[in-house]
């Protein structure tokens, strides 16, 4: 008798709601993307720039944790809270995908409009080569 109340009530605290404990200090859903966004942000740049946050003593964490006043343990404990909720996390995680294509669509279209606008420079080395050529 003893093993089924414990079968049961293990099977009803296995389905609760959320198993993660809401941290002592919650961020709210608006404050972690932004968090989870300026990761993703600083996580490709350390893949394709990663010079530069060495020339400007950038660190990633440091950075996000002073960015938004919190410790690795408060970002960690929101992290996992979060991440419990599928739901929840999956929009986070679609909102930011949007926010970094938007980010890349415009610096595309900044990058075209500055091709556009600069105008070409002389390619001196052909003309010092043509000049020769027809001086001979």
């Amino acid at each position: 008798m003893r093993i089924y109340i414990l079968l049961i009530s293990l099977f009803f605290l296995a389905c609760s709601k959320n198993p993660v404990p809401k941290p002592e200090q919650l961020l709210d859903e608006n404050t972690m993307e932004n968090i989870l966004f300026d990761i993703a942000v600083l996580q490709a740049t350390e893949t394709y720039m990663s010079d530069k946050l060495l020339e400007n003593g950038i660190n990633t964490n440091v950075f996000i944790y002073e960015k938004y006043s919190i410790d690795s343990l408060t970002y960690h404990q929101n992290k996992l809270y979060y991440a419990a909720n599928p739901k929840k996390y999956k929009k986070m995680h679609k909102n930011i995908a949007d926010r970094i294509s938007f980010l890349k669509t415009e610096s595309d279209s900044l990058a075209i409009k500055e091709k556009v606008e600069t105008p070409k420079k002389p390619n001196i080395k052909k003309e010092i080569l043509q000049k020769s050529i027809n001086q001979e």
